[in-house]
Parts: C-alpha cells; structure tokens; sequence
C-alpha cells in the first residue's frame, strides 16, 4: 500500500534522512523505531509533504506521492497523526471530531462518532469539554480520533505512546488494534519497544537517518545486538 525507496532529505545543509526504506501493507501494523533524532519523524512528514525530499520515491496504491502538497495526500487516504497532538483547544470534544469528519472513502472504514466514541470511551464522557480541559492523554485519543474523522485508509502515528499515564497507553494499544481490524494499515513512530511490540506486527529501525534493520520482533530478539546498539538509552 505505502512504499518509501532510497529516501534522503535535509534541514537546510544538514543531511536528516539517507536511503530509509519502507513498506506498509494493508491491515499490517508496522513499528518505525530508532532514538531521538533518528529520523523517524521526519520520515513520517516527507510521506506527508511536509518536508521536501531530496532524492527518493514514496508512493501509496502505486501512485507517486512526490511533489503533491500535503491536502492532496490527505485527500489519497492518509492520515497522520503528530506528536504535537495540534488539537483545537477552544472547541469541545465532539467539535474537534466535526472538524476532520471527510465523506466516506472506497475501502476504507466509516468512522462516525457513535463509532469512536464506543472506541474512547473516555471522550465519550467528556464530548462537551474543551479541548484544553483535557488530559495530555486524552489530547492524543482526540488526535486519533479526529484523524480517523477523515475515514483514512492508513495512519502514520508519531510517538503515540510519548508522555501519557501507563492506563492510557494500553487503551492505546487496544485502539490500535481495533484500527487494524478494521481494515486499516498503521505506521507507529515509537521508542517504546514494549509498546510496539505489542501492537506491531514488525519494526523497522533506523539510526541517523539509515536503516539498521527490518523483520519481525522474533528476529529482533534473536539478535541483541542490534537492540543494544540501536534502541538502548
């Protein structure tokens, strides 16, 4: 569904990315790992149109991505969620959820708001709320939710588990489980390996802008050292 080749991009005459690589089947979950400055976000913003690469191919359902501007890849069915969260903090729960609502895309899940609402609960009880009343938590399950508003095919999820209670974090990972049977594809852009683990079904990582390594968690296992080398703190 979602291919990047040989992608390389800079900030000014700093060199970011170099060659990373990557696939993103249907209904696949795929965990981006590597530490700070990695890359891993700036990956997900040249899929985005966000940053402008230098050299490379990312292409989604075959069509190239290359030079479209960010609305027009929204509009082919991506959908990305930032570590920012960038909610509406003046508009309640349920207007931020009105904000990203798109008409209903071919083969991809209708997400309408009885449906996320059974999905976060917590946003539920507090759809009247504003958004600056809201936890950091729950700041990032609006973000989901509002993206899948959108009626995405795929999400790219920044650092989804950053910064937010223990409890939070596993109705993360049931949310993105139900996001995967649903249908959808997800890229999770992640230093908690615990978490991707559990929600992933295989990682990419990526050190200086390079990939390291590409397979599954029980591959990952069967060699340490890259863990140690490229994950450990």
């Amino acid at each position: 569904m979602l291919e990047v080749k040989n992608l390389t991009a800079r900030y000014g005459r700093a060199q970011i990315l170099n060659g990373v690589q990557l696939e993103l089947a249907g209904r696949e979950v795929v965990a981006l790992l590597g530490r700070n400055g990695a890359g891993k976000t700036t990956t997900m913003k040249c899929i985005m149109g966000l940053i402008t690469t230098k050299a490379g191919e990312i292409s989604y359902d075959g069509h190239s991505l290359m030079k479209l501007p960010p609305h027009m890849i929204c509009r082919a069915g991506i959908g990305y969620v930032p570590e920012e969260r960038r909610i509406f903090p003046d508009l309640t729960v349920e207007e931020n959820l009105e904000v990203g609502r798109r008409p209903r895309r071919e083969g991809a899940p209708e997400w309408t708001l009885d449906h996320l609402f059974q999905l976060f609960p917590n946003l539920a009880e507090r759809r009247n709320n504003l958004g600056k009343q809201m936890s950091g938590g729950e700041q990032q399950m609006l973000t989901i939710a509002r993206t899948l508003m959108g009626n995405p095919r795929a999400v790219l999820l920044d650092e989804p588990s950053e910064g937010i209670a223990p409890v939070i974090v596993e109705q993360m990972a049931q949310v993105i489980a139900e996001m995967k049977s649903e249908g959808l594809s997800v890229l999770i852009s992640e230093q908690n390996l615990h978490f991707a683990r559990a929600v992933s079904d295989r990682a990419i990582i990526i050190e200086k802008g390079a990939p390291r390594f590409e397979g599954s968690f029980a591959e990952l296992d069967a060699k340490p050292e890259i863990s140690q080398q490229y994950l450990a703190i």
